[in-house]
């Protein structure tokens, strides 16, 4: 009897143990799976709702190129019950790729669902190309937006250096190579390159806004002068739809873009990883106030920046 009361009893622990296991196996795959939605860079508030939803995705400070945004947005074009989306963007602009990415990333959305455009205070350059792969614009009266084009800056410290008495030494494989150089005038034929890669660039711009707008090019360039606009001149010229602001923008989607009222808007929320707080602080919040020369906004430039 005592026998099989040992074995009663290890029956039982054998039994807890499994149970135990089961438990832990059923919490790591879990983990697994809220592992693998972290590494999206989209949390839960927006691939864990269910039923038709509009996403509101922020666009906020300089633009440069954001994969977790990318990845976000690749999310959201995936996601049959998105029903619209609204862009809020408070941008001066960035670089030309970054614009250049985010625009045709909204673009592919637009493909299957509306999409609105609110402007904030800022919405110029590469904020404004980020505004016409929407459908719909809408901004406030003193809104800045316009500011159609491309810049690429750089100094020459030649003149101090030859005042201090330093004597820069190059050694390069061309004439153009690393042109401009900071430490060497510039000459006519580096200026000549740059401003290829420039009007390649603009022209590349102009033909985005008179394809989306619905303007002719010549039209397009004559506002393309790096002029910037307020959102009162930009209905008037037609660079944008109409003014207001988060009501205007829900009001389009349910009545011309037939998005049913019912949809709950849902902010899209990126989880970055720690290891790029930095620089997302660098690119986001301080690239608000840092020039256009900063450390973060290598290559061409679409970018407003008053003086």
């Amino acid at each position: 009897m005592a026998l099989d009361a040992d074995i009663l009893l290890d029956r039982r622990r054998l039994k807890k143990s499994v149970f135990r296991w089961r438990v832990v196996a059923v919490i790591a795959v879990v983990a697994v799976i809220v592992i693998g939605l972290a590494g999206t860079g989209v949390q839960d508030s927006v691939l864990g709702a269910s039923g038709p939803r509009i996403v509101e995705v922020n666009i906020e400070g300089v633009i440069a190129e954001d994969p977790y945004l990318l990845d976000a947005l690749d999310a959201i074009e995936k996601d049959s019950d998105v029903v619209g989306v609204i862009v809020r963007i408070n941008s001066p602009g960035g670089t030309m790729v970054g614009g250049e990415t985010l625009y045709e990333a909204l673009m592919r959305i637009g493909e299957t669902r509306p999409i609105v455009a609110e402007m904030g205070t800022v919405a110029a350059s590469g904020g404004y190309m980020t505004a016409i792969a929407a459908d719909h614009i809408i901004a406030r009266r003193g809104t800045i937006t316009g500011s159609i084009g491309v810049i690429f800056q750089s100094m020459n410290f030649s003149g101090t250096l030859e005042k201090l008495g330093v004597e820069p030494l190059t050694v390069k494989s061309g004439p153009l190579k690393a042109a401009p150089n900071p430490f060497e005038p510039v000459d006519d034929a580096a200026k000549s390159a740059m401003q290829g890669l420039i009007s390649d660039m603009f022209d590349v711009f102009v033909g985005m806004v008179a394809e989306r707008r619905d303007m002719p090019v010549a039209t397009v360039k004559i506002l393309a002068d790096g002029r910037v606009y307020t959102g009162q001149q930009a209905v008037a010229n037609g660079l944008i739809d109409a003014l207001g602001g988060r009501r205007e923008a829900l009001r389009w989607l349910e009545e011309e873009a037939g998005v049913t009222s019912e949809a709950e808007v849902v902010p899209l929320e990126i989880e970055y990883p720690e290891d790029d707080l930095m620089s997302t602080i660098l690119e986001g919040n301080l690239g608000k106030v840092l020039s256009s020369e900063g450390l973060k906004l290598d290559g061409l430039l679409a970018v407003w920046q008053p003086e």
